[in-house]
């Protein structure tokens, strides 16, 4: 990610007073508890029925390549799921999350014990691949907005991944909305039954007074009321760009604070161009969690395993 993308990123965070930052390492204790759960998958309750197969005491040096071009996540996953297997295995990374790789590239190397190297392959692979997915569509979108707003990911996250899944969104450098339900208040249409959304607004801020409270309009109307109301984020459902552009305008002209404006619904990378020129701050979209392809890479040994017995 280029230093303009992470100040822009850092600068949304300041404003929602967090401080998630563009680490795209995440928690260690997330990483150790997704891989315990994939490893159950795999190995409960009989084990590894084929790697009882092999050799006593043969040792394997295999890469991990890149087998399509992309942007990097997910290496903790992969080493703690090695580690999980066999403390014994070794993993050397020559790229680290958030790097290019091109296509065909070796992006880390790892040595143990083969059935164990082979036990671990397939879970650490799925976690490298789908988060380094994640991190490739990101960038593309990244690279798409330019300067114009930064790219926020949603809740539309793999139910357990999502710790995960919104680290690969930092290290394809966009920036996270909220993390959970509990992080901010977050007022949708479908929250204003019995109520309008000035009062819901004022509500949320005699309760938490110390979160953010971001509303979500669709027309322009709502745009002023939720103005009145002293929204500290407004989220721009399904606007096209020119609506956009006027709201953007609309809150242009305030004084004082203004609140962070957020794009949202039905946007693509067809049309992201021109909703980046809006000036709104962030565009938003599940695609980058929920749809995103995964990235091919894979574990080679190589052809010539002269001597793997010994």
């Amino acid at each position: 990610m280029g230093a303009d993308a992470g100040d822009r990123v850092g600068m949304v965070d300041a404003r929602l007073g967090r401080r998630v930052g563009t680490s795209a390492t995440p928690p260690p204790e997330v990483v150790a508890g997704c891989v315990e759960r994939a490893l159950d998958e795999d190995l409960r309750p009989d084990g590894d029925l084929t790697a009882v197969l092999l050799p006593d005491g043969a040792v394997v040096t295999a890469n991990i390549g890149a087998r399509s071009a992309g942007v990097l996540a997910g290496s903790d996953c992969a080493t703690e799921t090695f580690r999980q297997v066999d403390p014994g295995i070794r993993v050397d990374w020559r790229r680290a999350d958030g790097d290019v790789l091109a296509a065909g590239e070796v992006i880390a190397t790892v040595t143990g014990p083969l059935a164990s190297v082979l036990t671990a392959e397939r879970t650490a692979l799925n976690f490298v691949g789908h988060l380094s997915g994640i991190a490739t569509l990101v960038a593309r979108w990244v690279d798409v907005a330019g300067d114009g707003a930064v790219v926020w990911d949603t809740r539309k996250t793999t139910p357990g991944l999502r710790v995960l899944e919104k680290a690969a969104v930092r290290a394809g450098g966009g920036a996270n909305h909220r993390a959970n339900l509990g992080e901010w208040v977050m007022i949708k249409d479908n929250h204003l039954f019995g109520t309008d959304m000035v009062s819901a607004v004022q509500v949320a801020r005699s309760r938490w007074p110390d979160r953010i409270v971001h509303v979500e309009c669709d027309e322009i109307s709502q745009l002023v009321q939720a103005l009145d109301a002293g929204a500290d984020a407004i989220l721009l459902d399904n606007m096209a760009p020119a609506e956009v552009r006027e709201c953007v305008d609309l809150v242009a002209e305030l004084e004082g604070e203004k609140p962070l404006l957020e794009a949202s619904g039905g946007i693509t990378l067809d049309v992201l161009a021109d909703y980046a020129a809006t000036g709104v701050d962030c565009i938003s979209s599940g695609v980058l969690t929920n749809s995103a392809p995964t990235l091919d890479v894979g574990l080679d040994m190589g052809p010539d395993l002269e001597g793997l017995f010994e």
